[in-house]
């Protein structure tokens, strides 16, 4: 017999087969989702604006379309959520950050609308730091952001509220964006199965230079599924890949007689943890005792490198601050302050210069892990750290020390998704970056199943569905109906 939160975590898959079969319904689901949301929210924080009574009768729908049998996609009457930079038509956009006049769209982004047109039930808007420039679940508008793990502990970011979300257990989908590790960030900080896919491969309406949107999930099986929407065509992304005939429901693949690079070392940033090494190294051992050919890979990127992308991050955030008033600067939060003032008045030289730099990532990047059919690596260097603090590390110096792993991805393209591999002493989670060549998104999540399937007891996951022990500050949610932001 299922409790009043057992729908509430059950996988995706689960939840639309027992759909189809009427053992379960929408609605039963999106009140256990709700009941979850109203014990833990004022915790963790994870929602921006959020409206229950608009997605249970979507939910409500979506009963009747299983009742006829007309389901309108694979994810009819799963409960999503979506990161507050991936437009959804009417609801404010601000960023993260106070000192913004928010955005209202006019129109669903290409990923709202997917969703929708599949039957999604969408439960609301999830928060974000500061122009998505934060690592962390700090912001200046929405207050801080906890681990479901423990109020403690960061979420990671720029995917703040979605990673908190997919752990809490608001229902099984979430929607993140990333530009230089912001879906896998949150992914092993709170032990969740994610994809930033190929460059490309979900439209968007705002492309950015290495920026991707992809799923946090709680299994593989689930981000597997919810790119079977996500990745379909939408017009108004002019960069996106041509439509592809992708199978995202095949099942693990093998991994044996597959060459399997094994990164430790990013040349870059900070040194790892030990404690993330071990880790890192027992997922590469399952990977070997199981048939993969299992090679160490040399450091490709390089300080200057990473220093320069973070400059030209600089400049563009930089470009966003000036234009605020000098009242609505104040208010964004002080470590973006300090951070983008670095980039003020960059010789246009300079800028380009950064720019071929960023060329010379994607170039070394490319050619570093094409002999492997997949990379595996750390995704940070170190585990989740306070949640207070906006960054793993202290110091402006060291802004961007800990992206070496996860940013050399969405510069050259590539797909990498990261699976729970371990925990350090103190329970926090630790994930494994898997990466693979350009466009085979399918490859990595068959390889990140594969794993997800064979790893050992001691690396699984087992959720924190109960509230966490230590108060947290206040949400700063909304709703539709009431106070508009």
């Amino acid at each position: 017999m299922l409790t009043e939160q057992g729908p509430a975590t059950m996988p995706a898959v689960e939840m639309v087969a027992r759909f189809a079969d009427g053992t379960l319904s929408p609605v039963q689901v999106h009140d256990a989702v709700q009941s979850v949301i109203e014990a833990r929210e004022s915790v963790l924080n994870a929602f921006w604006v959020r409206d229950p009574d608009q997605s249970r009768k979507a939910a409500q729908a979506s009963e009747a379309r299983w009742a006829s049998g007309e389901p309108l996609g694979p994810i009819d009457g799963v409960p999503v959520t979506l990161k507050e930079n991936v437009a959804r038509r009417g609801v404010p956009m601000p960023s993260g950050n106070a000192g913004t006049e928010p955005v209202v769209p006019e129109a669903d982004a290409p990923i709202t609308a997917r969703v929708l047109e599949s039957g999604g039930v969408v439960l609301g808007s999830t928060v974000m730091p500061d122009w998505g420039m934060l690592s962390s679940g700090v912001s200046s508008r929405h207050g801080i952001s906890r681990s479901p793990w423990n109020a403690a502990w960061t979420t990671g970011g720029s995917s703040s509220g979605a990673g908190a979300a997919a752990a809490a257990g608001y229902g099984p989908l979430h929607v993140g964006t990333d530009i230089g590790g912001s879906i896998r960030l949150p992914g092993t900080w709170l032990g969740l199965a994610t994809l930033k896919p190929s460059y490309g491969r979900i439209p968007l309406d705002a492309p950015y230079l290495g920026r991707a949107a992809g799923p946090l999930t709680r299994t593989v099986a689930d981000a597997a599924l919810f790119m079977r929407v996500l990745s379909r065509p939408d017009p108004r992304d002019w960069t996106s890949l041509p439509p592809q005939d992708i199978d995202w429901s095949a099942p693990a693949g093998e991994v044996r007689g597959l060459r399997v690079g094994v990164h430790l070392d990013a040349g870059c940033g900070e040194p790892c943890d030990a404690e993330i090494l071990a880790a890192v190294n027992r997922a590469a051992a399952v990977f070997q005792a199981a048939g993969a050919v299992v090679e160490p890979v040399e450091p490709f990127m390089g300080q200057d490198l990473l220093d320069d992308l973070d400059l030209f991050w600089r400049v563009r955030s930089w470009n966003d601050f000036r234009a605020l008033t000098p009242e609505a600067g104040l208010r964004v939060h002080p470590h973006i302050i300090r951070w983008c003032q670095e980039g003020a008045d960059v010789p246009g030289t300079r800028v380009l210069q950064c720019y071929q730099q960023i060329m010379s990532i994607q170039a070394r990047t490319v050619a570093a892990t094409d002999p492997y059919d997949l990379v595996l690596s750390p995704v940070a260097p170190v585990a989740a750290f306070p949640a207070e603090q906006p960054m793993p590390f202290t110091g402006d110096a060291k802004t961007m020390a800990h992206i070496g792993f996860t940013a050399p991805y969405n510069m050259s393209g590539q797909p990498a998704a990261t699976v729970n591999c371990g925990f350090t002493v103190d329970r926090r989670p630790i994930g494994v970056q898997i990466a693979g060549r350009r466009f085979d998104d399918l490859g990595v999540l068959r390889a990140a199943a594969w794993y997800e399937q064979n790893r050992p007891a001691e690396a699984v996951p087992h959720w924190p569905d109960s509230v966490p022990g230590e108060p947290g500050e206040k949400s700063t949610c909304t709703t539709l109906e009431g106070k508009q932001p």
